[in-house]
């Protein structure tokens, strides 16, 4: 209509017929009100006197649609008839001289003949005469509806966004990975409930310090850089690292991270990922790595190529198999017959002097390696596990598993014990493999061990060796095997049997049903990783009640077997000290005296205790007491070394034997501090032992002499020493200068006391039982973070992953000496 046709329109409106035609003149406030409004671009209305007659301007008469052309000049109730109570509040409330608003106020217009819903902002104000006096209400108008409908989807999308996360959140509830989002910033802002199970965390603590706290400190740097890259970037990405259990164990995670993105602009809003158990996998592809390993040395070692680095790995696996075999080995040590042993010292110790003597002969010198290896292999039926010397890894090679299994058949009847029968049946023509023995030994003696504490030491035990051919159709039901001919090598027991759950993860490493302290778990994991190297698979059957059967597949070789070879000896040394050799056979006493003499040693002998007793209390020198476990007479050898240490406190003394359950060994163990050299030995291994207790011996008395002390801080030391006495004298010096100490005889005992507490440093020697000190020290770094080490040891220098973060402490050593090593070993820890 325009602003010039509504004021011809309200001059030319019969106002005469209004209550408002008496003051149509546009005196006063009224005129000075209507210019206003007809000048304004906002929709006002005016409702004057108190019957609320209705002015408006152009934009309210454009707004309100069909009807305001009856509005005009009409009172509120007249013109709004279904909002007249409404009108008559606001008229009474404003002419009283107050104000009024409405936000969003629902309204129903008539435009173009249909009615349409819109939503108002109204403000009522009074319009004041001359005398301050209200007169009329001022009504402005604006439109709100665009808003409010905006709003009203904002709100359903806000609703929908809610349902979203609320089925996110049941969906992360449902899944077993950690799930989390972050917004595009990188701030976390939701981790699921399996997070705060699994981290013991609230999960409401998103912020990054919190996850990163729960990231292995190893790991932590690459972690966090991963995680700015993506920020940066955009991209997503995966990576693995090691959380914390709540319990503090620590396992391996694959981390993935993905962005969202704006579907118009195609810009990151939100991250989206999740952290998922790969604890399993990763061991799983260690083994394999290692695997790959060991068959790289042995290829190396064919071509004799091996670098410096190939000959550390060489190593490292014969300390992988020592440590195998060490469960076994406190099995098997009995069952050995001590007139048949000393028989063997006295041909294997006349061989090896006949050796010297022949030296540059071709024929005689090849006629006594023939017969010490036939000296070997008897011997091996009766102390195999007992030799605790250093060996050279066995490496494969072509065996008849049939021959080789009735070889160790009696060594198994003793290990079993009466109560076990035990039946050996092998097929004929049977195949020969590609095998290391030594592995398939350990894992027989291991199988057979197991199975005989599953028959708690009754019942019987088969083991079967026979020719197989796997096809397609076995490999459909077996994906780990490979069509092709095999060497299936069994052994069944009727003992207890198995569960499908045990089953599943008795090949574990770590897993074990036995009692804490009877088994490390590794005995059944090492058998299926030697098989799957070897090109093999392993297959359990068994249910509860009714035994187990495990069968290993080795793949046929068309080679002919090869022989035992007779290994070469390293060079020995010898000393100067006085030893007393006390053995009752002549002969073994004979070739003992001549050996220890070739190599330096002045030799004192004595037939039986009573003898040695003699000698020992005539006042003459003696540096070591070398007697046999089992002799004749009223005096045992336990009691003579009791007595020999009382006269001479710095007295050694080493033990010998073919049979020593009853004497020195209790419960498939030595007893604290006794050094046991088991029939038949060598010469080397004679030297090598003689070395060994002297040495030890040394270090005690070497740490029973120091009298000074460092000035060294308070610590909390983990002292890890097989032997009983530097073990004792150690830890005393130790508490007397103010540290805290805690003992462990083994690498085992040590590893439960690291998971239970924390230490400042650990003090271990390099030859451990089992765990060498090294292999100790790195998964103590790993209990441990930063923990300070020391090797105490003879060893001249440190294992060479431990150059550069530890200190050596070579023995014997003084208590000045001991005490400035911890010093030193702090100060590493802090570089």
């Amino acid at each position: 209509m325009g602003h010039h046709g509504m004021a011809a329109l309200i001059r030319e409106f019969d106002w005469a017929a209004t209550p408002l035609g008496p003051i149509i003149e546009w005196g006063g406030t009224l005129r000075a009100t209507v210019s206003f409004m007809l000048g304004s671009s906002i929709p006002l209305v005016l409702m004057w006197g108190e019957a609320g007659t209705i002015l408006y301007n152009d934009a309210f008469a454009a707004f309100s649609g069909d009807r305001h052309p009856d509005q005009l000049g009409q009172p509120a109730a007249k013109a709004w008839p279904d909002g007249a109570t409404f009108a008559e509040q606001v008229l009474r409330h404003c002419l009283r001289g107050g104000t009024q608003s409405f936000r969003e106020f629902p309204y129903t217009l008539s435009r173009d003949g249909a009615r349409q819903d819109v939503w108002l902002d109204l403000h009522y104000s009074p319009v004041r005469n001359r005398r301050n006096q209200p007169v009329g209400v001022l009504s402005l108008v604006t439109d709100t509806t665009e808003r409010v409908l905006l709003q009203h989807r904002q709100d359903a999308d806000g609703r929908r966004l809610q349902q979203s996360e609320e089925h996110l959140k049941a969906l992360t509830s449902a899944i077993p990975q950690l799930v989390w989002t972050a917004n595009a910033a990188g701030d976390y802002d939701f981790f699921n409930d399996r997070w705060r199970e699994f981290t013991g965390l609230d999960a409401g603590a998103t912020d990054v310090k919190t996850w990163l706290s729960v990231v292995h400190p190893d790991d932590q740097s690459d972690a966090a850089l991963n995680w700015r890259h993506a920020i940066e970037s955009g991209q997503g990405y995966q990576s693995e690292y090691r959380l914390r259990r709540a319990d503090g164990v620590w396992r391996w995670f694959l981390r993935r991270a993905l962005p969202v993105r704006d579907a118009a602009t195609g810009q990151v809003e939100r991250w989206v990922g999740s952290c998922t158990d790969i604890e399993h996998t990763v061991r799983a592809r260690d083994m394999l790595r290692q695997s790959a390993l060991e068959l790289e040395a042995r290829v190396r070692e064919r071509t004799r190529q091996l670098t410096e680095e190939q000959q550390e790995r060489q190593k490292a696996e014969a300390q992988l198999l020592q440590a195998q075999k060490m469960e076994a080995m406190g099995n098997l040590t009995g069952g050995v017959a001590h007139d048949f042993n000393n028989l063997l010292q006295v041909i294997h110790g006349s061989l090896e002097l006949l050796a010297e003597d022949v030296a540059g002969q071709r024929e005689p010198t090849n006629r006594v390696h023939g017969a010490l290896e036939a000296v070997e292999r008897g011997a091996r039926l009766a102390s195999q596990l007992l030799a605790f010397g250093r060996r050279q890894p066995l490496q494969p090679r072509v065996v008849n598993i049939g021959r080789f299994v009735s070889r160790l058949e009696d060594l198994l009847r003793r290990s079993l014990g009466e109560q076990v029968e035990l039946e050996t049946v092998v097929a004929a023509e049977l195949w020969n493999t590609m095998v290391d023995p030594g592995q398939v030994q350990n894992a027989l003696l291991n199988l057979a061990i197991n199975a005989r504490d599953a028959m708690n030491g009754q019942g019987q035990l088969t083991i079967e060796a026979s020719n197989a051919v796997l096809d397609e159709t076995y490999v459909r039901m077996n994906p780990e095997a490979v069509p092709g001919s095999y060497v299936v090598l069994s052994v069944s027991d009727t003992g207890t049997g198995m569960t499908p759950e045990v089953q599943a993860k008795v090949f574990e490493p770590f897993f074990t049903t036995k009692p804490e302290g009877q088994g490390t778990g590794l005995g059944l994991s090492m058998v299926y990783g030697f098989v799957r190297q070897s090109g093999g698979h392993v297959v359990i059957y068994s249910e509860p009640g009714q035994g187990t059967c495990i069968k290993l597949y080795l793949p046929r070789s068309e080679a002919e077997e090869q022989q035992d070879s007779l290994p070469s000896a390293p060079a020995v040394g010898g000393g100067t000290e006085t030893v007393l050799v006390v053995e009752d056979d002549d002969a073994v006493r004979g070739v003992v005296v001549e050996t220890l003499t070739g190599l330096g040693y002045r030799v004192l002998r004595a037939r039986d205790a009573q003898a040695a007793l003699s000698i020992i209390e005539s006042g003459m020198p003696i540096d070591l007491l070398f007697t046999d476990v089992v002799m004749p007479g009223p005096i045992r050898s336990t009691e003579l070394a009791e007595r020999a240490r009382a006269r001479l406190p710095g007295i050694a003394v080493l033990f010998t034997s073919g049979y020593a359950e009853n004497a020195i060994v209790h419960g498939g163990r030595l007893d604290a501090g006794v050094e046991l050299l088991s029939k038949p030995y060598s010469r080397q291994a004679l030297a090598r032992k003689f070395r060994h207790v002297l040495a030890n011996q040394a270090q005690r008395s070497r740490i029973q002499a120091g009298s000074s002390q460092a000035a060294v801080p308070p610590l909390t030391v983990l002292l890890v020493e097989d032997d009983a006495a530097i073990r004792a004298d150690t830890s005393e010096i130790l508490r007397r200068a103010g540290h805290s100490v805690e003992i462990a005889p083994e690498a085992s005992v040590a590893l439960s006391l690291l998971r239970s507490r924390r230490f400042d440093l650990l003090m271990t020697d390099i030859g451990l039982p089992g765990l060498t000190g090294d292999r100790l020290a790195a998964e103590a770094r790993v209990a441990t973070p930063g923990i300070a080490v020391v090797f105490a040891s003879g060893e001249n220098h440190l294992p060479a992953a431990m150059r550069d973060s530890a200190v050596l402490l070579r023995k014997p050593y003084n208590t000045r000496r001991l005490l400035g090593s911890l010093g030193e070993a702090m100060s590493l820890r802090t570089r």
